[in-house]
């Protein structure tokens, strides 16, 4: 057994205290000392890699041969960027999953845990809703409960919502809610704008979001934030890590606790009583261990807890009032097994059970009478084999096969359903030559309701110059629709509309017409949906240029263009004489999503950093545009102005898009650091233009006379203040300083004020 002992020194010779050193393939991790000085113990022979960071140094990465115990000197550069934090952990993958996202053919974002601190963030919806191409919407079938995200012109149900590589359950009409995940021990998250099939399968149609919680313990260290504020919102949080076993294994534990009162964003017509987005408290577990049992292999476990409990009034007047509440509670528990073979080969061997149950009961408060009850389970076991190997220096493999067994339990369902996966994919990265990179990747889902879908990608990068980067990729996608799509009977009685599977909204709808409760209905389109929902498809095109002028300056320019077949909408169907709405499910033939994105980060001096990033979308269903064009049915309909009364045939400059996309987003951030008074101050505007919420003026499509969300600016400011070297921040968050909101966006409160202090203790 051999050591590995050094020093870290500054240019100057100064030694550099609390030096990250990750010492690879073992990962074994350490700070340095007051001295600057590190030390790895019990080491085997053979070659390892070195990587150190520190704030406000250039990271460094040495290989070192070791046939015997050697001592180092390392010597870092101060970084001009000295105002973010330096870390390598942005271009390590998951140590749970063997694929790269970085090298996907789609492009991919990175927000790591400094930038989610720098803003202030508590859920992960707050932290969607601040970046470039990324818009946070509530789904009109799904409620008020569902705070969704859109990527490109993607709904949330086309995103994958992943932790740790691991796919999360408990969708609301399809819609993910991402204010039920806590940024509670978040490493970094990774977005993949576009169709992401190829490395996750079904629901990553649209791209995917995957969460990387925090692994590998540097030192014994627990870290406790506390904040409260405006709608007596308390978030709580409690952290803790250590190694043990000589730096072998490493424990993680994270516990949060939050709760607000809610608000309501429509009173006009409802009471002060009432709330469109709940009351809620949430509590969320989570642990993570990891031990390396041989000189190659490493074992590891994970476990997630989180509960919410939701209570809403919706109250019309003192006669009509409506309590429902809402209980949510997610399961999550995975292990896998690492091992790396004498030949290089790299094996990853996951298993992952998950379990999502929602319990709803609705009554109106002055009858005492119950209107509405729901349960609804769902659970999933999954084991994936994954496999890792460079025959030569250019080329790597990364591929994997496995299968999963998925559960949904509902008393609207006829019987328990389940849904049988087995997948297999490769993902190939080869260099031919220096500054070119290509991706390749293929997946076959197979399920045993729509059968066999490939989903092919390919990826091309190119260094142009040292400082310009060229990429290009394309992908296909698939999703098939979920058994609440097609059979589910949900009615919500706070917002009193119904939303039917497309396999029973043909029943329904008789069975209401024969008892005299229909007050209208859609024939047209209720003959369209009935019985014949269809997977979807996308091919998702991006290219685009970063540009590194300089250490200051980085900017990068990108189109896409999305093409989605059977895109799968809500759609009105009918009204009743019980209550105003009745949805279903459709699917338009064809629909595209286009646009482009740039986004820059200029570092104007050391203590200012000055970024900004925008978007224009164009989301548009094309049946629409040929309909009109022809001058044939459903979308000739006249244009009428409200206004006026007058009255014109449509032209296909009418026609506006699909609902809840914006034309144009915008995102400005300044962040300052007073290093004087160890303070840092980050101003984030968020600028959105307006965007269609409904079609009003029935000629079933949207036209500049339909309902819109108007253009506005979210405006955002986190200060912070540093005190006892770093180990106790303060911090002041103010959210929507303008105090913007609107009746139809649900899940957007007036302005928010929260303070509250941080501590971190670390064993020296």
């Amino acid at each position: 057994m051999y050591q590995i002992k050094g020093r870290v020194l500054d240019k100057s010779g100064n030694a550099i205290v609390q030096a990250t050193i990750i010492l690879l393939p073992d990962r074994h991790t350490t700070l340095t000392d007051k001295e600057g000085r590190f030390s790895f113990d019990k080491l085997y022979e053979g070659t390892y890699q070195l990587r150190v960071s520190s704030v406000g140094y250039y990271p460094i990465e040495q290989d070192l041969p070791l046939k015997k115990s050697s001592s180092i000197e390392l010597t870092m550069r101060p970084s001009e960027a000295s105002i973010t934090e330096v870390s390598v952990q942005e271009r390590r993958r998951s140590v749970d999953n063997l694929i790269k996202t970085e090298n996907s053919a789609m492009p991919v974002k990175i927000i790591t845990r400094r930038e989610i601190e720098l803003m202030g963030s508590r859920r992960l919806d707050e932290v969607m809703k601040e970046q470039t191409g990324i818009a946070v919407v509530n789904d009109i079938a799904g409620g008020s409960r569902a705070v969704g995200v859109q990527i490109q012109g993607f709904s949330s149900n086309y995103v994958m919502v992943l932790i740790d590589g691991q796919p999360m359950l408990g969708r609301n009409s399809g819609n993910f809610d991402l204010s039920r995940i806590s940024v509670t021990n978040i490493e970094r998250i990774e977005i993949i704008k576009g169709a992401s099939s190829c490395l996750y399968g079904s629901d990553a149609l649209g791209g995917a979001i995957n969460i990387i919680t925090r692994h590998g313990a540097v030192a014994p260290q627990a870290h406790a934030s506390f904040l409260y504020g405006t709608l007596n919102t308390l978030d709580a949080t409690l952290e803790a890590e250590t190694p043990f076993a000589n730096q072998r294994g490493s424990v993680v534990f994270s516990g949060n606790y939050y709760r607000t009162d809610g608000f309501n964003t429509d009173s006009r017509y409802l009471t002060e009583e009432s709330t469109t987005f709940p009351p809620y408290t949430n509590y969320s577990f989570q642990g993570r261990t990891r031990y390396r049992i041989t000189k190659n292999g490493t074992v590891g476990f994970t476990g997630r807890y989180a509960v919410r409990n939701s209570k809403m009034i919706n109250a019309w007047s003192d006669d009509i009032t409506i309590e429902d509440t809402q209980t949510d509670q997610d399961v999550n528990l995975s292990a896998s097994y690492d091992h790396t073979f004498h030949s290089g080969l790299r094996s990853m061997t996951r298993y992952y059970f998950t379990r999502f149950h929602t319990a709803m009961q609705a009554q109106w408060l002055r009858q005492g009478i119950l209107a509405d009850a729901e349960e609804f389970g769902q659970q999933v076991q999954r084991v994936e084999q994954q496999f890792a190997y460079s025959p030569i220096r250019t080329v790597k493999f990364t591929g994997g096969l496995g299968g999963s067994i998925e559960i949904m339990d509902n008393q609207d369902l006829d019987e328990e359903r389940s849904l049988n996966t087995a997948f297999a994919f490769l993902q190939t990265e080869w260099k031919p030559i220096d500054g070119i990179l290509t991706t390749l990747g293929l997946r076959y889902d197979y399920t045993n309701v729509y059968d066999g879908r490939l989903s092919p990608s390919f990826g091309l990068q190119y260094h142009i110059s040292p400082t310009l980067l060229a990429k290009a990729g394309v992908g296909a996608g698939f999703k098939a629709p979920d058994y609440k799509m097609r059979y589910q009977v949900f009615y919500n009685p706070a917002a009193n509309y119904l939303v039917v599977g497309s396999d029973r909204i043909a029943d329904v709808i008789q069975a209401m017409e024969n008892s005299g409760e229909l007050s209208f209905k859609n024939s047209y389109m209720l003959n369209l949906v009935s019985g014949n929902l269809q997977a979807e498809k996308s091919l998702s095109n991006n290219v685009g240029l970063v540009w590194n002028p300089n250490s200051k300056w980085q900017s990068e320019v990108s189109a896409f263009y999305h093409r989605i077949n059977n895109q799968i909408n809500t759609i009105i169907v009918g009204g009743t004489t019980s209550f105003s709405t009745v949805y279903s499910y459709r699917n338009l033939p064809k629909a595209v999503n286009k646009g482009f994105e740039v986004s820059t980060t200029y570092q104007a001096t050391v203590d200012l950093q000055l970024s900004a990033g925008y978007q224009y979308l164009i989301a548009k269903d094309l049946s629409v545009l040929d309909s009109i064009r022809a001058g044939v049915w459903p979308y000739n309909q006249t244009i009428n102005n409200p206004v006026t009364g007058e009255s014109r045939e449509p032209t296909v400059a009418d026609y506006w898009g699909i609902e809840d996309r914006s034309r144009h987003m915008l995102n400005l951030k300044a962040l300052y650091e007073y290093r004087p008074w160890e303070m840092n101050f980050n101003l984030r505007a968020n600028i959105r233009g307006k965007y269609p919420f409904q079609e009003t003026t029935s000629n079933q499509f949207i036209d500049k006379y339909d309902e819109f969300v108007p253009y506005h600016v979210l405006l955002n400011l986190t200060i912070e203040k540093n005190l006892w070297n770093r180990k106790l921040t303060l911090r002041l968050i103010a959210d929507n300083l303008l105090n913007f909101t609107h009746r139809n966006m649900l899940g957007q409160p007036g302005r928010i004020i929260l303070g509250g202090l941080s501590y971190r203790w670390m064993k020296e």
